[in-house]
């Protein structure tokens, strides 16, 4: 994704550019194989954390992270559920 300053992580999966109530969407999606799927959705939002900055300065929205994470023998977290909601 082009941005104006070098980013480390500057890849999302998908990218949604403002929707009908102008936010930006940046939606990360894995499949962990081991069963810390927690651990790894919380660093994705970690790591997509100044992308989100720079997407929010750029295109003047207001942008989040949904991480998708799902383990290896199907393991999901909790707050899959809330993000995926978001989506819509």
């Amino acid at each position: 994704m082009k941005t104006d300053r070098k980013m480390p992580n500057n890849k999302a999966d998908i990218v949604i550019r403002g929707n009908e109530r102008g936010a930006g969407m940046l939606i990360d999606a894995a499949i962990s194989g081991h069963n810390s799927v927690i651990k790894k959705e919380a660093e994705n939002v970690l790591k997509d954390k100044g992308l989100t900055i720079e997407i929010q300065r750029m295109w003047n929205v207001k942008a989040k992270v949904i991480p998708a994470i799902i383990g290896a023998t199907g393991t999901i977290t909790r707050s899959l559920r809330k993000y995926v909601s978001n989506i819509n």
